[in-house]
């Protein structure tokens, strides 16, 4: 699996849910994503085989979110 980590604007529950099926669409079946919003950067991390980065970036930037890979 690869580990892709970005940080968000994202900041709430509402939000996540907001994202959810967009999200859902970027990976696929024994893939996973989650948020941790306890941390300062409002963390997005996906487990995936294949994902490309921007696809991510504008996924969240479409909802009008900001979204920056982490390295």
């Amino acid at each position: 699996m690869k580990v892709l980590v970005f940080k968000t604007s994202v900041k709430n529950e509402i939000q996540v849910q907001q994202l959810q099926d967009a999200l859902d669409n970027l990976i696929s079946s024994g893939e996973n994503w989650n948020f941790d919003l306890e941390d300062c950067d409002n963390i997005l991390r996906f487990e995936a085989q294949r994902l490309f980065p921007d696809k991510v970036l504008m996924t969240l930037n479409y909802f009008g979110f900001k979204c920056e890979e982490l390295e």
